[in-house]
């Protein structure tokens, strides 16, 4: 199989992400874009030693963005929103 830390890039944290945190018990990370949902949920349950029961995944386009006068996109890349088994959490400190 592969490496877990090739398809777990990293993690998102944003204000909506720390919500869904607190209030759902779902944890969102910057994926590889050509993962299935099968590999994140193998990758995670191998990092963080929790059980995972579900994954959501969305394809996020990159952003319109223009250097001096040339315009250009940042990079497209793949985000998952991973729910975990009640009584699981992951500590990123």
């Amino acid at each position: 199989m592969r490496d877990p830390y090739s398809i777990v890039l990293g993690t998102v944290f944003t204000e909506r992400s720390t919500d869904l945190q607190e209030r759902e018990n779902k944890y969102t990370f910057k994926v590889s874009s050509k993962s299935s949902k099968i590999d994140i949920k193998w990758a995670v349950e191998q990092i963080f030693k929790v059980h995972v029961t579900s994954v959501n995944t969305v394809k996020m386009h990159g952003k319109l963005r223009r250097v001096r006068l040339q315009p250009g996109y940042t990079p497209d890349w793949k985000k998952a929103v991973v729910t975990l088994k009640k009584g699981d959490t992951i500590d990123f400190a």
